[in-house]
């Protein structure tokens, strides 16, 4: 049987390239998102062009209500999870003091809680078939502060953290955790913008970057990767 690999906000960006390199090595995929006509085209999809089992769930994964159903929909496929990537979340531009009143609250349902409950929704399934791996999807933002960044930054402040304590708390299970902190990279976020596409990355080198942490020998583990533009930060 496949490993099943399970991610967040699997839809667009960065999390579909990272879904669909599991895809193309063969890994069945568990995946939410809050728009269902996407996760229906992303199904078909995936499972024409991979020839894999795509199970998919409409959750938006601010809401704990919802990331609980999503997470008993996961253990209702009565499979171990392989991999489990926190991917969803959302930036809001601000500075602290004066973005509008619930932003910081509405950054860290988002980009906190969201990877903090689906992880306590699975981790038992992970222990109980002896390892697995956790990817959070960080940023560059979760070591470096940056002007109109506001409550987005410490959001991904807190990520981070949670990453590590993390690790320390699963290393005796045999559970990996990776913190993935990368900067400006080509998704939909950045749709407007002026600057050319060679300035960002690519959501499929951060793909890359995440499926190769994930492949080496469970002796290792990458705790954390930071991946920049060639140029530098935007």
């Amino acid at each position: 049987m496949n490993g099943l690999v399970v991610i967040t906000g699997a839809t667009k960006g960065i999390g579909q390239a990272v879904a669909r390199r599991f895809a193309r090595a063969g890994y069945d995929l568990a995946v939410c998102a809050r728009n269902e006509n996407d996760l229906h085209q992303f199904k078909r999809e995936t499972e024409t062009e991979f020839g894999i089992l795509t199970h998919i769930k409409k959750t938006d994964t601010s809401n704990k209500a919802q990331v609980n159903n999503f997470c008993q929909f996961i253990q209702d496929l009565k499979r171990p999870v392989s991999v489990l990537v926190n991917n969803a979340g959302h930036f809001t531009p601000g500075e602290t003091m004066r973005e509008k009143e619930g932003t910081l609250e509405s950054m860290i349902e988002s980009n906190v809680y969201s990877a903090y409950y689906t992880t306590r929704g699975l981790i038992e399934n992970m222990k109980q078939n002896g390892g697995g791996h956790i990817f959070n999807m960080c940023s560059i933002a979760s070591i470096k502060a940056y002007p109109n960044g506001g409550s987005y930054a410490i959001s991904k402040f807190a990520l981070l953290g949670f990453s590590k304590v993390l690790r320390e708390e699963l290393k005796e299970f045999n559970i990996r955790v990776t913190a993935v902190l990368p900067g400006a990279t080509r998704t939909a976020s950045w749709d407007g913008t002026p600057l050319p596409d060679e300035r960002f990355m690519k959501p499929e080198d951060v793909a890359e970057v995440v499926f190769n942490a994930y492949s080496i020998s469970t002796r290792s583990v990458v705790e954390e990767v930071i991946i920049r533009p060639q140029l530098g930060d935007l």
